[in-house]
């Protein structure tokens, strides 16, 4: 449900924010630091965070719907 497509969409951003920390040690870009901080303007960064969850949202009802179909098809 709901709840669980939450906590996969703040898993995936926990590990994007680690990976891009990882990447970008001794290149001098402080990107994901920047992803940590807090914007100036929430309605912003809240319609932000819904377009990106609306798209994780889509993205696995996507996936889910294959992984019926390719089942029936296997039956």
């Amino acid at each position: 449900g709901a709840k669980f497509v939450h906590v996969i969409y703040l898993f995936a951003r926990y590990v994007m924010i680690e990976n891009m920390k990882k990447l970008s040690v001794g290149t001098g870009i402080p990107f994901a630091e920047a992803v940590r901080w807090r914007p100036d303007d929430m309605y912003i960064a809240e319609a932000r965070h819904r377009v990106a969850y609306n798209k994780l949202l889509q993205n696995l009802r996507r996936e889910d719907f294959v992984i019926k179909e390719y089942r029936e098809k296997a039956q």
